[in-house]
């Protein structure tokens, strides 16, 4: 009891904690503000950086490659920064890949568009996105793991809530920043003020917040001190693949491939299915889904606190079998037409959008508390991003389930199938509120974790 109250007397009086927690949820709101650029702001003004005789379907596969560079770059930073970040620090790990994306998403601000240099215009936005995802993956793979390595443990639930509230808020701000441009800025044709020039201003907003992010950060946010007093692993992804840590690192990958094809289904499905199926206007989907990202802030936060009273497995577990039972029939609802009015439309989806991101809000305790320190950097950023690969595939799944299904229906397949794998992966896992991170200070980077820091058959000794 007394070390118990020591470790919360220190929590409300020890900057550090505070400015670890803030330095990580700073650093994923710039993340995800960078993710989100060339999906919402770039979108009307695509035609920027192509060909004015390209076909529709030339015009979406460019959007695809656009897209899947930013895809494949991720879990490449991952594994890269993940490894410097288990060796050389997550401090300086996190600053070196924020200021990275920073200055891909400046040049990409920066770049002449079709008419200037041709092709080499998209070629060149298409290589910069590879590098921009490279070194988002570092971001969260680095900066994520020193925050939950200072917070308390019976405060990690909350704080990795607060840390992933930055991914609505995000969404949020990109929104409504690209809907007030598009208010004052005309955007039909190509010599338009928005085409030309006003779509650079969020990315120099970006910009501008990745560097600031790396100011505040060198100046305020200390190195981990449970990195800093353990060994090291001299190969952290090869220790990261066998033993113990391999099977920790498949359960969670399992658990993270169920989230993420959920996610798709609101964040990359859910616009199209308002926009067409229901037939709002796209300004009355963009308010539709700020509304609804908003209302998941304060969610996403309370997900992560109810997760340290309760665990995190059942909550994993009690809101997957949610999404694929109440989430699919409230989406079934909004593609059947069920409801008419916009009202009920904007519940609906902010309730959906709820239920089945929620369970994000417990992914930054949950992941890093499944590996020891000496690979956890590497464990979470690869965890976390592979496990995003499967689940972007979802149009194919989509154009598989169409041949014996209406098409519009198969959007609930794929959530129903995310929910089961949440469920499944949650109840092959631990336990994991009470694991005891002070430990792998006191422990060797080994192949098989110490007590409590991730073993599928250990628990706290502190429970």
């Amino acid at each position: 009891m007394a070390a118990a109250d020591t470790r919360r007397n220190a929590d409300r009086t020890d900057p550090r904690v505070k400015n670890a927690v803030f330095g990580a949820w700073l650093g994923f709101y710039v993340d995800l503000f960078d993710i989100y650029l060339p999906i919402v702001v770039l979108a009307p003004a695509i035609g920027y950086f192509l060909s004015a005789d390209l076909s529709t379907t030339g015009t979406a596969l460019v959007g695809g490659t656009i897209f899947a560079a930013t895809l494949i770059g991720r879990p490449l930073g991952a594994a890269i920064f993940g490894h410097f970040a288990d060796t050389i620090g997550r401090k300086r790990t996190a600053e070196i890949s924020v200021m990275g994306f920073g200055v891909a998403t400046l040049l990409i601000g920066l770049l002449p568009g079709y008419q200037q240099w041709g092709v080499t215009a998209v070629i060149l936005l298409i290589v910069l996105r590879f590098v921009d995802g490279v070194f988002l993956g570092g971001e969260y793979t680095s900066a994520n793991p020193l925050a939950m390595e200072y917070s308390p443990r019976e405060k990690r639930g909350l704080y990795s809530g607060l840390i992933d509230s930055a991914f609505p808020l995000a969404y949020a701000s990109i929104s409504l920043i690209t809907l007030l441009l598009l208010f004052w800025l005309p955007s039909e044709g190509l010599d338009s003020p928005y085409v030309q020039w006003g779509w650079r201003i969020p990315f120099f907003i970006g910009a501008a917040m990745a560097f600031g992010f790396v100011v505040y950060y060198r100046r305020t946010v200390s190195e981990s001190e449970l990195w800093q007093h353990s060994e090291k692993a001299e190969a952290p992804i090869r220790t990261l693949f066998r033993g113990e840590n391999l099977k920790n690192f498949l359960q969670v990958f399992l658990l993270m491939s169920g989230l993420w094809l959920s996610l798709q289904t609101v964040a990359a499905v859910l616009p199209g299915v308002l926009g067409g199926t229901v037939g709002l206007s796209s300004t009355q989907v963009t308010i539709t889904l700020v509304i609804a990202y908003i209302v998941l802030t304060p969610v996403i936060i309370a997900s992560g606190a109810i997760s340290q009273v309760i665990g995190r497995r059942p909550f994993f577990i009690a809101t997957g079998v949610l999404m694929a039972i109440v989430a699919t029939l409230l989406y079934y609802l909004i593609i059947s037409q069920t409801v008419s009015s916009l009202f009920l439309v904007i519940v609906l989806t902010s309730v959906i959008v709820s239920l089945v991101v929620s369970p994000f809000g417990l992914t930054p305790a949950y992941v890093n508390e499944r590996f020891h320190v000496g690979v956890r950097a590497s464990g979470y950023g690869l965890a976390y991003s592979l496990a995003v690969v499967i689940p972007s595939f979802y149009a194919f799944y989509q154009a598989g389930l169409a041949t014996f299904m209406p098409f519009e229906y198969t959007v609930l397949v794929l959530l129903v199938v995310g929910g089961l794998l949440i469920a499944v992966g949650a109840a092959w896992g631990p336990e994991t509120k009470d694991v005891d991170f002070s430990a792998d200070a006191r422990a060797t980077a080994t192949n098989v974790p110490p007590e409590g820091a991730g073993s599928s058959s250990e628990r706290s000794s502190t429970r």
